[in-house]
């Protein structure tokens, strides 16, 4: 049984459950990609896959289920990685989870000019108001997204900060894969 907290929506509640898996794992994780399927579906079509993920008995509860994917390759930028990707249509959403440092706002004045790739990363990663965070940003079909950004220095379920708009970028990736 998982110990994420209940969300208003499904697609909240399957951030959170990757989130939570991904804090199982530890820090210095490399990225993880997800299918979302819907998990009424999933057993209707899928029984003995839906038996293995423990989803076999109907609660009458609608949600996704979150199937992680073959390893995200370290060797290529992600943004090339994620234009690769197409689903099949069984496939509602998808999700990605993935460890950045981060600056807070305050420090945006301060990045010297002309930095960029390698170089800026080094940078931020010098910088001494650096936080590194675990990023788990997903997207639907339809264009919803959600996401939950958990800090490595409050690794703690009750200081996961949620919302659709915290990753932007990533969520126009994602949301990009789903398109012709």
């Amino acid at each position: 049984m998982s110990n994420t907290p209940m969300a208003a929506n499904p697609l909240t509640r399957a951030v959170l459950e990757i989130d939570e898996y991904a804090s199982g794992l530890g820090w210095d994780q490399p990225a993880r990609l997800f299918a979302l399927v819907d998990t009424a579906r999933l057993r209707t079509s899928e029984p003995a896959l839906a038996a293995q993920l423990g989803l076999a008995e109907d609660t009458g509860e609608t949600g996704l289920t979150p199937i992680e994917q073959e390893e995200v390759p370290a060797d290529r930028p992600l943004d090339e990685f994620l234009a690769t990707i197409a689903w099949p249509d069984a496939v509602t959403g998808c999700a990605l989870t993935v460890e950045r440092q981060m600056l807070p706002p305050s420090a945006e004045n301060q990045v010297p000019q002309g930095l960029s790739g390698a170089k800026l990363a080094q940078w931020v990663a010098s910088h001494p108001e650096r936080q590194e965070v675990r990023m788990t940003v997903a997207v639907l079909r339809d264009g919803a997204r959600d996401s939950a950004i958990r800090l490595r220095e409050k690794d703690s379920p009750t200081e996961v900060l949620t919302g659709p708009d915290l990753v932007p970028g990533l969520a126009e990736a994602l949301k990009a894969t789903f398109e012709d």
